[in-house]
């Protein structure tokens, strides 16, 4: 209760291909408004730290910018700006895979544009940036990215080059000295939601270098050159990045970001939710609806929803799930999700389904609420 108000949080992920995080939102609290005209509402569009992000954080609070797109044309980015003066970045809107189409680049991908969206951010004033790692088309152990932001790096004839998933076996020293100053007062949240190691058979380049364009011979060739960057960031800045959980997010920017740039990772859902002061809202919750298109066995794996219930357990919250579909439900109620509700009424096609998304939405947040809360009233 708030204010003697029942209060209901709705924080969905995106339904894809239908509704964004903050549309879904916005359905979830049209139908707890039709079942409780009183109740005070709280929206959180939530995200994982991938595609989607920053509009789940930041709503309108968007700016764009030209920076160095993966394969080193210019794009057209954008990163967001929090109430609080945080910046948001999503490494997606400057190395992300739907930038180059179906021209993949594998080895020569670059994440120069992010480090200068980075840069942008540092140069407004952020004390505190959150960095989205999903989505990207790149393996290039984020080099790209600290290049942009004065790391420097030589080759064996000493001279410096920035390096990409082609050339990363050639870097045979790293220089932070000339490293942009304002890192020095700023705090970087790097979101991801995977603990893939840089290198190895469950590393950055043979679980996802292949969704990048990466054949076999090319994911062995990738591998190496994160098992060399390891090497070079371990003797050269003395940070031992070989066994780092979420090391291999975005192609091994995980580990370089750490090294290189002093960020912090950690689980995407997690910096979502400190930025929107979850915890401060949670104890006063009655009800919180998340969901997303398909709940599944990587639901509760660190996504988006797992992230939410390890609040709402310990609080003693309730939290329902909607989804268009669902699988793995027992072990979701052992994560201490107390429901989850299909929002099909029908078999359909998928893009059917799709198109009635919202208005199923809202018909089962409205269903949902009434059952809680008549339930609550015995």
């Amino acid at each position: 209760m708030r204010n003697g108000k029942p209060f209901i949080i709705a924080a969905p992920d995106s339904f894809k291909g239908s509704l964004s995080a903050s549309d879904a939102a916005k359905n979830i609290a049209a139908g707890v408004a039709a079942a409780l005209p009183d109740a005070e509402i709280m929206t959180i569009p939530a995200a994982d730290g991938g595609e989607g992000t920053v509009a789940a954080l930041c709503g309108d609070c968007i700016r764009r910018l030209t920076v160095t797109g993966p394969n080193g044309a210019p794009v057209d980015a954008f990163y967001g700006i929090l109430p609080s003066g945080a910046y948001v970045i999503e490494m997606a809107a400057a190395a992300g895979l739907p930038l180059l189409g179906d021209k993949l680049e594998p080895l020569r991908s670059t994440t120069f544009g992010v480090g200068e969206l980075m840069l942008e951010a540092l140069r407004g004033g952020a004390k505190q940036i959150y960095l989205g790692l999903g989505g990207s088309a790149t393996t290039d152990c984020g080099c790209g990215m600290a290049a942009a932001l004065g790391v420097r790096f030589y080759n064996a004839d000493g001279e410096p080059f920035v390096p990409t998933g082609e050339t990363m076996r050639l870097v045979e020293h790293i220089d932070i000295s000339g490293r942009e100053p304002l890192l020095e007062s700023v705090h970087i949240s790097v979101m991801c939601d995977i603990e893939s190691p840089l290198y190895g058979e469950n590393g950055a380049a043979y679980v996802y270098a292949p969704q990048k364009g990466a054949d076999t011979a090319q994911q062995l060739y990738l591998d190496n050159g994160l098992r060399h960057m390891a090497d070079v960031i371990l003797r050269d800045l003395g940070c031992d990045v070989s066994a780092l959980p979420g090391g291999g997010a975005a192609g091994g920017c995980g580990a370089g970001v750490y090294a290189m740039l002093g960020g912090e990772l950690t689980r995407g859902i997690d910096a979502v939710l400190e930025a929107k002061q979850f915890t401060e809202h949670i104890g006063d919750a009655d009800l919180v609806i998340s969901g997303e298109g398909r709940f599944d066995s990587q639901s509760i794996c660190g996504k988006v929803i797992d992230g939410i219930a390890r609040y709402t357990a310990p609080a003693g919250v309730p939290l329902a799930v909607l989804c268009g579909c669902d699988t793995e439900v027992r072990k979701a109620y052992d994560k201490g999700i107390c429901a989850i509700f299909p929002i099909q009424r029908t078999v359909v096609p998928m893009q059917t389904a799709f198109k009635n998304t919202a208005d199923n939405l809202r018909r089962t947040a409205e269903n949902v609420t009434r059952l809680f809360f008549a339930a609550k009233k015995k």
